[in-house]
């Protein structure tokens, strides 16, 4: 209520400013009419033949009214939002052999450009959109292999080399097209999205563990695990790929909504646009938004996915037997006026996945208790299941025929994360975010030492 009472006063105050403001325009329209208007009496008698009066001279108040028109460049820029961040993360191992350094250091920036066009044959609005990240530094990596949890997600490089990376990761166009209501009065649209994606910005969303950079920072809490660096989607090295995503949404309510979104994306080879589409990986996803529990507000999502290029954890090139298919669950729901909890759910029914289940939940509280009504403290805990496949084939598996096997180990039970941070708001653009990670039988391997990790995390942006 304060924040509200404050943001209250603010605009109270904002109009007063433009009131005022339109006062003094509405003088100066005067004062320049009163300028430009044909000279009598004595007034035209004091204009001398040798000095003719210049009525299209522009008078210090017609300047001044000028001066707030729009530039050509602003016009051009109008309705263009940009958005840009820096996040660097500084991280020690306490415990779990490293392959390098025990503290490891690296940052990463996103600049996210919309850039909304005029409508296709008056059907529709459209829009592109950029998506630029740059990065160095390949983060803390251990002996011990996990399934797929990397404790430090935003960690962003060249392969192959030292040199900071620039890459346009996305590059869409997206058309919009509103419906006719319905007979219930809901207003319906359609959506259709073309171009190089993300595809975690339209499916497996999640309100609070949704992002690199704003919250957890271990990849198993960001994204569903079988998907992303589980490598269900297939994309190319940084986790992009070309596809096209249809979507119809429908408004049961004013504050209930519907969508169902279909997506089909190049996947393996083709997301790096060096073999064909015949193999994409495929999602569809039907997703619900609104009041749930106690009137306050959730979001629901349940989606399914296949993929035909997926590789398998043997290195072998992807066959008809190996495709995988798999469903996942992603729940966000607000619990009290300063707790959100949120829970996801992933299961393989097919394709050599070194886990087949994916269990993580977790917990959102804001610092409203302690007052600092803007941090928030983050907790989560994931649970990574080893497949039947993968425990038998562990032991002896040796793909690439040194005479050495390539895990040698017998996987066993379950991989267990837990992250725990704090974010600091120092300002509306700055946060700090202290962060603990503890892994516990990485890989699934009852012989391997867990993880244990610290980190600071600071992330600028507007």
């Amino acid at each position: 209520m304060q924040k509200l009472n404050a943001t209250v006063e603010q605009l109270l105050q904002r109009m007063e400013q433009l009131e005022a403001a339109n006062k003094r325009l509405a003088s100066q329209l005067e004062q320049v009419s009163g300028a430009n208007a044909p000279a009598s009496g004595a007034q035209a008698q004091q204009a001398a033949p040798g000095h003719p009066a210049a009525p299209d001279a522009p008078t210090g108040a017609a300047q001044a009214a000028s001066s707030q028109q729009p530039s050509r460049l602003e016009k051009a820029l109008e309705g263009v939002t940009v958005g840009a961040s820096v996040a660097m993360v500084s991280q020690s191992a306490q415990r779990g052999l490293t392959q390098g350094d025990k503290s490891q250091l690296n940052y990463r920036a996103d600049v996210e450009v919309e850039v909304p066009l005029a409508k296709v044959a008056e059907v529709g609005d459209s829009k592109l959109f950029f998506h630029l990240r740059a990065g160095q530094g390949a983060g803390l990596e251990f002996v011990s292999p996990t399934l797929t949890a990397t404790p430090n997600s935003t960690a962003f490089f060249l392969q192959g080399g030292d040199d900071s990376a620039t890459i346009i990761g996305q590059a869409w166009y997206q058309l919009s097209h509103p419906l006719a209501p319905s007979a219930s009065g809901a207003a319906p649209s359609i959506e259709a999205t073309l171009g190089k994606i993300d595809l975690f910005g339209f499916f497996d969303q999640n309100e609070i563990a949704d992002s690199e950079t704003d919250a957890f920072l271990n990849n198993v809490f960001v994204h569903n695990p079988l998907l992303d660096s589980g490598g269900a989607i297939g994309g190319d090295s940084y986790g992009f790929q070309p596809g096209v995503i249809a979507s119809y949404a429908s408004d049961v309510s004013e504050n209930s909504h519907w969508k169902a979104s279909l997506g089909v994306f190049a996947s393996g080879a083709g997301a790096g646009f060096n073999s064909s589409f015949s193999q994409p990986f495929a999602i569809g996803q039907l997703a619900y938004s609104g009041t749930v529990l106690k009137d306050r507000p959730g979001n629901y999502r349940l989606y399914a996915w296949t993929n035909g290029s997926f590789v398998p954890y043997n290195n072998e090139a992807a066959t008809a037997t190996g495709r995988t298919t798999g469903i996942g669950l992603s729940i966000d729901q607000v619990v009290t006026e300063s707790l959100t909890v949120f829970t996801r759910y992933g299961h393989a029914f097919s394709g050599d996945v070194r886990f087949n289940n994916a269990f993580t939940f977790g917990a959102q509280l804001a610092g409203l208790r302690w007052g600092r009504q803007d941090d928030r403290v983050g907790l989560a805990f994931g649970w990574l299941d080893t497949s039947p496949g993968f425990r038998a084939a562990a032991p002896t598996m040796d793909a690439d025929g040194d005479g050495v096997s390539d895990f040698g180990y017998s996987p066993t039970g379950a991989e267990k994360d837990i992250e725990l941070y704090y974010a600091w708001q120092i300002n509306p653009n700055l946060q700090i975010f202290p962060n603990m990670q503890w892994i516990i039988q990485p890989g699934g391997d009852p012989g391997a030492q867990n993880i244990w990790a610290i980190g600071l995390r600071a992330v600028a942006g507007f």
